[in-house]
């Protein structure tokens, strides 16, 4: 029984420590529109507005540049975490 929650404690330790490592990453999508930053920890770190010419463009700029973003970082997030156990 005590190994056990030597292991729960183990495991909870190492998901500390990976979510403190994906605090310190960011993951950057950028096209002529908008560029999105995002923590590993999938905050949205900035949003830099580049070009304010075409609306239904700079949304669609927005959208797709968090979305890849967050993608980029959940997959970096899905190998640090998978990789550690």
């Amino acid at each position: 029984m005590f190994d056990k929650m030597k292991e729960l404690l183990e495991l909870k330790k190492k998901a500390e420590e990976i979510k403190k490592e994906l605090e310190k990453i960011s993951f950057t999508s950028e096209d002529d529109y908008s560029s999105i930053s995002v923590k590993g920890t999938l905050e949205i770190e900035s949003v830099i507005i580049k070009n304010l010419d075409n609306k239904e463009k700079l949304e669609k700029s927005i959208k797709e540049n968090i979305n890849k973003a967050m993608k980029n970082a959940q997959i970096e997030s899905a190998k640090r975490t998978f990789g550690q156990f």
